[in-house]
């Protein structure tokens, strides 16, 4: 079934002939896609006038059959259509011949306040900037806030990055067809769509067999039958023993992460602290283990193969003490999280970090730590899986929209999540979250993507106000929503 997979552009044309192969008609397909528009709209809002925006190709026609459908139904519609009706070919020139009603120039429709707009003018395909009377259209209804429907994606949102073309329709509500595209969850495009419906036109789920997409929405269906609920029969040595690498200085990163990681069910958890620091971290949370580390100290921890996860960076500076970490740690053949600091501290050699990862372990760069080591061109989803296919680990691109890649492909978009998580410290929860995953025996591109759903969930349960320290406490919350969704 894979109802979280994401398809881009190629992939939904793949889909869509394959559906026609199967002996689904194309024409059936476009009459249903049409008919779950109108009644999406007929769901949210009264009849009132509104004005159909046809572009010349396959998303013109869903809203020839959109406009059909509205009027049988009591609206008043009028339709606007970019280029020539006569140009029109296929199954978007049959709809327009069914449609009984003049067709006029979409800069001759009135945009007036209380209209609803059905933006059916380009589709998730658009591959050029939109100018002259679409951009003109687009803007009107933007700066008029009109109630817009998009078909598929808004116009001017390219659908495989999110991009914007130049100009893009801000809507309310977008119904898109069969699976959900990246670009409905990548920023800008996940701000301008609205509420987003994915609609069942026909298109026989087996034909993703054949496709097999890579990305998803980032949902705990996607990993939760993975989740390491503890044992009936279990105790704390089988939940996994995490050690955290705590800085001399900022000391609060790493007191943030060892409670996270705890919260999220790791049985043990060490801080490895500066001998200098061993008081304030032994001052903290009496469940946390503390443990001083002199000069070397660090390497003769990694032996122990009951520590078999490892976080390294939050606080912990960017010498090369940081950078000894990160090399036990991954040497040691721990399951290995390298976050904030340890990112930094190979800027200046990241072939050096490259060398000694593996796909146990998970990096968790912000957009300014990426660019330090990573080819930072192109949108957030090709970034990331290129990263992750460099480097042979798996990258959590952090973000508003953040993205998590395998280095074999995989990638998950997460839709969880407020702005309220900017503050100090969200990161360091993260981190601490990632690490207690995988010292319970989550792979790290299913301990990444969980983190990033629960730490996003968790911040939603709280709000407003929220601040790191608020986070851990709120995981139990968090934790018995999805154990409630398991069972």
């Amino acid at each position: 079934m894979q109802p979280h997979a994401l398809l881009g552009i190629d992939e939904m044309y793949r889909a869509d002939a394959a559906a026609v192969a199967a002996g689904v008609a194309s024409i059936e397909l476009m009459e249903n896609a049409g008919q779950a528009i109108a009644d999406a709209i007929e769901a949210r809002w009264r009849p009132r006038p509104a004005s159909v925006l046809c572009g010349p190709g396959n998303n013109g026609g869903d809203g020839f059959v959109v406009a059909r459908l509205l009027a049988s139904r009591g609206w008043p519609v009028r339709i606007g259509l970019l280029g020539d009706r006569d140009s029109l070919k296929g199954d978007a020139k049959i709809n327009a011949d069914r449609w009984q009603g003049p067709v006029e120039a979409i800069a001759e429709l009135p945009f007036d306040d209380g209209h609803l707009v059905v933006d059916a003018l380009f589709g998730a395909g658009l591959a050029r900037p939109i100018e002259g009377a679409a951009a003109g259209v687009i803007e009107a209804v933007n700066a008029r806030k009109m109630a817009c429907v998009a078909a598929d994606v808004p116009s001017g949102v390219h659908g495989d990055t999110g991009a914007v073309m130049c100009a893009a329709f801000r809507a309310d509500l977008t119904v898109t067809f069969f699976r959900g595209k990246p670009g409905h969850h990548l920023l800008p495009g996940r701000a301008l769509r609205g509420e987003l419906v994915v609609a069942d036109i026909g298109i026989p789920d087996g034909v993703l067999e054949e496709i097999r997409p890579g990305a998803v929405v980032n949902h705990p269906d996607t990993w939760l039958p993975r989740f390491p609920w503890p044992r009936e029969d279990g105790h704390k040595y089988n939940r996994g023993h995490a050690v955290i690498a705590g800085g001399a200085e900022m000391t609060g990163a790493a007191r943030l992460a060892a409670l996270s990681a705890r919260r999220i069910g790791a049985g043990l958890v060490t801080i490895a602290a500066p001998a200098a620091a061993f008081d304030v971290y032994a001052a903290g949370d009496p469940g946390n283990l503390v443990t001083a580390i002199e000069n070397g100290g660090f390497g003769a921890l990694m032996a122990d193969p009951r520590k078999n996860a490892v976080l390294v960076g939050p606080g912990g500076g960017l010498g090369e003490e940081t950078r000894s970490r990160v090399s036990a740690a991954l040497s040691a053949d721990k399951a290995v999280v390298v976050d904030a600091d340890a990112l930094t501290a190979f800027a200046d050699d990241p072939d050096a970090l490259f060398e000694l990862l593996n796909e146990n372990a998970v990096l968790t760069p912000h957009d300014g730590e990426f660019r330090r080591l990573f080819d930072h061109q192109g949108d957030k989803l090709t970034r990331a899986r290129r990263a992750a296919e460099q480097c042979g680990a798996s990258v959590l691109l952090k973000g508003a929209d953040t993205v998590v890649a395998a280095p074999d492909g995989r990638a998950a978009i997460n839709p969880a999540g407020t702005p309220f998580l900017a503050t100090a410290g969200s990161g360091d929860v993260l981190a601490g979250i990632i690490a207690g995953l995988m010292a319970q025996g989550m792979d790290g591109f299913d301990a990444a993507a969980a983190a990033a759903w629960v730490h996003g969930r968790a911040a939603e349960i709280m709000g407003p106000g929220l601040i790191a320290e608020d986070l851990p406490d709120l995981l139990p919350d968090t934790l018995a929503e999805l154990h409630d969704g398991a069972n």
